[in-house]
This record gives structure tokens, C-alpha cells and sequence, in this order.
């Protein structure tokens, strides 16, 4: 089982830009979907590692696994889904980055996306499970895994650089991974939506402060012990480390939008020094404050240059029209 400290580890977003930028070009080893776990089945093997994007704010989407493999999915950048197999619902709420969900064999699956999502999605022989571990996992699971994302990052970050043995190897590791892995054999219920959705406007509106656990257990009408385990039942994150990247998210937002200094920005986020809020940050960001700063800034350039390249609409066929 995964242990507190591994669980701890988050995963490092790529700032958005250049994450678009590095799926374009350097992930031609990776296998583009014609459409949500849809793969050219020429282009299938024992071990199949393909790429998922939807840049749209909502879509739906459904798909069965097929009969002679498990698919796993690993999710690039945080959004929000809603999971259901046979009407029942699976997971329903924010799905951060570095989610990991199973889909046994013959398995059917639908999904609704709540904002612009990319995945990377790993589709394994069920040759590579054995008994216990093909038993262990013929219930979809959810959950944050340090090693899986640590793969994805690898596939990623240097996929384009190295041969298709690379991308395979990658591939055959999280299978032996999730065949070894010890699932908690009591399945702790989600937070139910309305509760969570307490929990999360309390979060936003609290944020800048110290919130502590009775205190989210109380919004949610639980106890501290039901509330932690429901809560990341329900997102994949402990109640602080959701904190935590709620305040990181908003101070990406500050740093890309102000000339704040950081000292002033971590204590509007909720941090009390600085020094603490720079760890943290590097910690999920995998860069500090400032240059996460200047990454957005030598960016912007190339994004104005775009749009002011963009042609403008024919105004006279415009008023052609409107005559």
C-alpha cells in the first residue's frame, strides 16, 4: 500500500503553453486517438501508450474496454469528471493531475468532462495480470499514484528523443506496478457531491487563511476521521494538499496576471513566509515562483504576436449581409 509519504509527492504540471507545445511535437511515439480510448488497431500491441485531448469546456464520452486487455488512464492536467459504468456513478468532481483509473476487460465506461482535460492513456494485455492481481483490479479504481505519474512525466518529457523500446519499457513498468500494488480491500465511499461541493466554495472563500480539518468536517456535516477519507475517496487528494494547490493555482493566477512581489502573494494566497510558499510551490509546480513567473512572460509575446497576425473579419461583406 501506497504509504503517507509517497502520497504526498504531487505531480508536476508543465506550465500550459509549453506542455501544448511538447504533446505537438515530442510525443510522436505515443499513438494519437481518433477519439476518446479509440486506437487504429494496426497500431495495437501487448502494450499500447496513446494521448487524449479534449480542449473544450464540456464533452461526453463512452467507450468499453476490449475483452483481452485493461486500460489505464493517467491524467496530464487537473480537470473535473463525472465517471459512471452502468449507471452508477464512478467518481464525480475534480480529477487533478496525476489521477490514475483502471478499466478492467470488457469493461464499459462513460464520462463527462467539466472543462478542457488531456490524458495519457496505457493499454496493457491482460497477459500481464495474474490471477490475484487481474481479481484486484476488475473494479475500476481511482486514485494518485506517485510512480505512474513519475512514467507519464518520463513518456512526456522525453518520448520524442527516444525509440519505441523506451516508450514499451515505460509501459511494461506500470503494468508490474499496478500487478503488485496493494489495494485497500474495504472501498471507502465518495463524499457525496452536495457535501463536496460545500467543502470546495469553503475552500475558495477561506483559502488566504489557516483552515483546519474539524473545520472542513463540520462544513461537510462529518466526523474528522469519515470527512479525510471521503473527501479523497472523492478527489484523490487529503484535505490539505487540495489546500495547497487551491492556493498554488491561485497565485499562478496573480503571478501571470500582477507584478505583485512574492512575498506579498504568498501571504494573499495563505502562506505565512515566503520561503514555505517558493517549497510548496516547486513542490507541485516543479519550478519556482519566479521563473514559472518568466516562463509566462517570454511566452506572452508569442501568443500577442499570434493574435495580431489573425485576419480580420470582411467588414463590407459583413454589411452585404446584414443589407
Amino acid at each position: 500500500m501506497l504509504t503517507d509519504l509517497q502520497a504526498a509527492h504531487a505531480w508536476i504540471e508543465l506550465p500550459a503553453s509549453r506542455h501544448d507545445s511538447e504533446v505537438s511535437h515530442e510525443t510522436h511515439l505515443i499513438v494519437r486517438e481518433s477519439g476518446w480510448r479509440q486506437v487504429d488497431r494496426g497500431a495495437q500491441s501487448d502494450i499500447t501508450i496513446s494521448q487524449w485531448e479534449e480542449a473544450r469546456d464540456t464533452s461526453s464520452h463512452a467507450a468499453t474496454t476490449p475483452e483481452n486487455c485493461y486500460f489505464v488512464g493517467i491524467a496530464l492536467k487537473t480537470t473535473r469528471a463525472k465517471l459512471t459504468r452502468d449507471r452508477q456513478t464512478i467518481h464525480d468532481g475534480a480529477m487533478p493531475a496525476g489521477t490514475l483509473y483502471v478499466s478492467a476487460p470488457s469493461t464499459p465506461l462513460s464520462v463527462q468532462f467539466q472543462g478542457p482535460c488531456a490524458f495519457l492513456h496505457v493499454h496493457i494485455s491482460a497477459d500481464h495480470f495474474a490471477a490475484p492481481a487481474a481479481e484486484a483490479l476488475q473494479d475500476l479504481v481511482l486514485l494518485r499514484d506517485p510512480l505512474a505519474t513519475e512514467l507519464a512525466k518520463a513518456l512526456m518529457e522525453h518520448g520524442g528523443e527516444t525509440d519505441h523500446e523506451f516508450a514499451r519499457c515505460i509501459g511494461q513498468t506500470l503494468a508490474m506496478h499496478l500487478a503488485r500494488l496493494e489495494l485497500p480491500r474495504a472501498r471507502v465511499n465518495a463524499l457525496p457531491k452536495w457535501r463536496l461541493r460545500r467543502v470546495e466554495q469553503y475552500i475558495a472563500d477561506h483559502f488566504d487563511r489557516c483552515i483546519s480539518l474539524p473545520e472542513l468536517a463540520h462544513v461537510a456535516g462529518l466526523s474528522r476521521m469519515h470527512f479525510a477519507a471521503q473527501f479523497r475517496a472523492a478527489t484523490g487528494y487529503r484535505p490539505r494538499e487540495y489546500l495547497l494547490h487551491h492556493r498554488i493555482e491561485r497565485a499562478k493566477t496573480m503571478l501571470a496576471t500582477s507584478g505583485q512581489p512574492l512575498a506579498e502573494i504568498a501571504l494573499a494566497v495563505g502562506f505565512s513566509t515566503q520561503a514555505h510558499f517558493s517549497t510548496v510551490f516547486k513542490r507541485i509546480s516543479g519550478q519556482s515562483p519566479a521563473r514559472w513567473r518568466m516562463a509566462c512572460k517570454s511566452e506572452r509575446p508569442a501568443t500577442d504576436m499570434l493574435a495580431r497576425r489573425r485576419p480580420e473579419p470582411d467588414k463590407g461583406w459583413m454589411v452585404g449581409a446584414a443589407a
